[in-house]
């Protein structure tokens, strides 16, 4: 499973590149609401909350249904629930990177750039190696038994 985390990881970094080069290309015009007092306020409100719902939401989550349905499991089904589980914590932490970077982008206020710096940040943690994966799904104990 580890190879499929890691495309599931790299397709989480792609999104926020793509609406950056969408920006940088023209498709989207840059700093549209740059002068709109109102427009930043609203959209840098709707930033802050996604990030502060989204980003603990993504990682008390997974460790609450790591804990309750997959540590329980047995390997095959424990690793099917992990890598599932690991999509919906990603999907949370993109929707945070991809609504702060357009923030940021349309308004050219600090506030979508550090929310999505926030949800970069918070996606380190689910960086997916091995020995990562083996301590979380405790493998050595399950192929003991």
């Amino acid at each position: 499973p580890t190879q499929t985390l890691q495309m599931q990881y790299g397709l989480f970094l792609l999104f926020p590149l793509l609406l950056l080069g969408a920006f940088q290309l023209g498709y989207l015009q840059q700093g549209i609401y740059e002068g709109d007092a109102k427009v930043q306020y609203i959209l840098g409100t709707v930033s802050v909350l996604v990030t502060t719902a989204f980003v603990p939401l993504s990682l008390k989550l997974f460790s609450h249904v790591m804990a309750k349905y997959i540590k329980p499991a047995s390997l095959p089904v424990a690793m099917r629930l992990y890598k599932n589980w690991s999509a919906v914590r990603l999907l949370f932490l993109c929707i945070v990177v991809v609504v702060s970077t357009f923030v940021y982008l349309t308004t050219m206020d600090n506030v979508g750039g550090f929310c999505a710096l926030i949800g970069l940040t918070a996606s380190l943690f689910c960086f997916p190696y091995r020995k990562k994966i083996k301590e979380e799904l405790d493998i050595t104990n399950k192929i003991e038994e």
